[in-house]
């Protein structure tokens, strides 16, 4: 209790002193806050005039830029007024010019008209003087052909019968200056060119021939071959295709087919057959299917190798096989491989000499009797069979047309096809290259001799040197020196034309005069 009179003073003195404070406070916070305001107003009283200012700058600065786009519109309008104005002046001179130029015209179609008109004036004039020219030449001819007795159409015969002979004369003497001149200058050229060719290739004379005749190790083995009642025969015969001839002809059977891959199937299979000693309709089927079998891949590898030997390019597969097959294929004993081989060297060997494409030469030549493969079993010369195989597997235009030109029965269209028919004489006529029939022979020695003796003025005619040279004795009196230039001609071109033979035909005409008077 003492103590609570002295604590309320202190508690009021307290409160009062937090009054006071509070009320310093307040007074300090108004004035401070009257101090921000009229800073503030400074600020915004200073930005107004800065806003001011900077409104006044831009419209000058707007009224500039407009000021300087006016005048550079203004310089833009003009220089655009000045080069229409240009534009219009070199059109007002165009127009000028175009009226100028269609005066001149107006000038020159009336001189043309002008022109037309006198030409058709002297054209007519030109008829009339035609007509009456005409006329004159009318009763000129009948006068003359009462003077001489003799027709117009007479006359006429009369004069074409004199030209005829004369330019037959005229045609003769051509044909011997063409021909020395030409051989003047081709013949040691292409000699050179040929022996070159032949010199650099080098071939057995003898080749193999068609291969007809098994050989059998016994009388015995005959016996084996037909079999029981000739069930083994007739197994061979049918599975084959081929006729087999057994006779009193000792150890030997002979295979006939025209088809020759069929009998080299038989031959092998009979040879295989005969080694084995299993000779039964069962094992003879078999054996004829491995055989076939390996013939085909042997056929292939032997197109390939052919093509590989001449260096010659990819070829397509089934000419491969064909080239294959070719090599079982004879011509007058001559193997159809080996002479297309022949070709296509000896044409390239040419082509080279030449500047040709050799490679391409090498492949004419190969397969020239490429159709050879196929004219045993289909319809059509070999020609024609080759000519559709070659177009078939998309073979070169020179390579076809050589294959159909090396017989002369199209026009060759390039040199190559030329050389591939002279290859193909070369390797077919060299020595021992091939043979012939007699009975052929004779037939080929007759048809000479009987073209020969088919023209006029024309005495004998003798075949001599195995059909490659036929000799002509002519009439003195019904030939002159000039028409047998003619006559040789033409019976060079009949041979061509109507024959077939290997290599070339010399045609030699001799014309001998004798006098003689006896003396008494």
């Amino acid at each position: 209790m003492p103590n609570g009179p002295i604590g309320l003073p202190s508690i009021i003195a307290g409160i009062v002193g937090i009054l006071v404070g509070i009320i310093i406070m307040v007074i300090a916070g108004k004035i401070g806050l009257d101090r921000s305001r009229e800073k503030s107003q400074n600020i915004l009283d200073e930005a107004n005039s800065k806003a001011e200012t900077a409104i006044r700058q831009a419209n000058l600065d707007g009224k500039q830029q407009v000021y300087e786009m006016k005048l550079q519109a203004e310089k833009d309008i003009k220089s655009q007024r000045e080069k229409i104005q240009q534009t219009e002046n070199k059109l007002v001179r165009r127009e000028d010019s175009i009226n100028f130029r269609e005066e001149n015209l107006v000038k020159k179609e009336n001189k043309i008209n002008e022109k037309e008109k006198l030409a058709d004036s002297k054209l007519a004039n030109v008829s009339k003087m035609e007509e009456e020219l005409q006329k004159r030449i009318d009763n000129q001819v009948v006068e003359l052909e009462r003077i001489a007795n003799i027709s117009q159409d007479e006359a006429k015969k009369e004069l074409m019968d004199i030209i005829e002979k004369r330019t037959q004369k005229e045609i003769a003497t051509y044909l011997h200056d063409q021909q020395e001149e030409a051989e003047a200058k081709a013949s040691d050229v292409a000699r050179n060119i040929v022996a070159l060719a032949i010199q650099r290739y080098s071939q057995e004379e003898t080749i193999e021939r068609t291969v007809s005749t098994v050989t059998l190790p016994s009388e015995e083995m005959k016996g084996r071959i037909i079999g029981r009642e000739g069930r083994n025969i007739k197994a061979i015969e049918q599975a084959t295709g081929v006729d087999l001839i057994i006779d009193d002809t000792p150890d030997i059977i002979t295979v006939s087919c025209f088809d020759p891959i069929r009998r080299e199937i038989a031959r092998q299979s009979l040879e295989i057959l005969m080694k084995d000693g299993r000779i039964q309709p069962g094992r003879i089927e078999e054996v004829v299917e491995k055989v076939t079998k390996e013939l085909d891949e042997t056929i292939l590898k032997i197109g390939n190798d052919a093509i590989f030997q001449l260096g010659i390019g990819k070829m397509n597969k089934e000419l491969v096989k064909l080239l294959g097959r070719m090599r079982f294929r004879y011509s007058y004993g001559q193997n159809g491989l080996e002479h297309s081989m022949e070709v296509a060297t000896f044409a390239g060997m040419m082509a080279a000499e030449l500047g040709l494409n050799q490679g391409l030469a090498k492949r004419a030549g190969l397969l020239h009797d490429i159709g050879k493969a196929l004219d045993f079993e289909q319809e059509g010369s070999h020609v024609e069979l080759g000519v559709k195989v070659a177009k078939k597997y998309g073979e070169n235009d020179i390579v076809v047309n050589s294959i159909a030109a090396h017989h002369g029965d199209t026009e060759p269209i390039d040199i190559i096809a030329n050389l591939v028919a002279a290859a193909d004489t070369l390797s077919a006529a060299r020595p021992g290259a091939r043979y012939e029939s007699m009975e052929g022979y004779i037939n080929r020695l007759e048809s000479l001799e009987k073209i020969a003796s088919g023209f006029e003025g024309v005495e004998k005619a003798f075949a001599i040197q195995a059909g490659r040279e036929v000799r002509v004795l002519v009439e003195p009196e019904k030939v002159d020196d000039i028409a047998m230039v003619k006559i040789a001609h033409d019976i060079r071109e009949k041979i061509e034309n109507d024959m077939t033979y290997p290599g070339q035909v010399k045609v030699t005409l001799i014309r001998e005069v004798r006098v003689q008077e006896l003396a008494k």
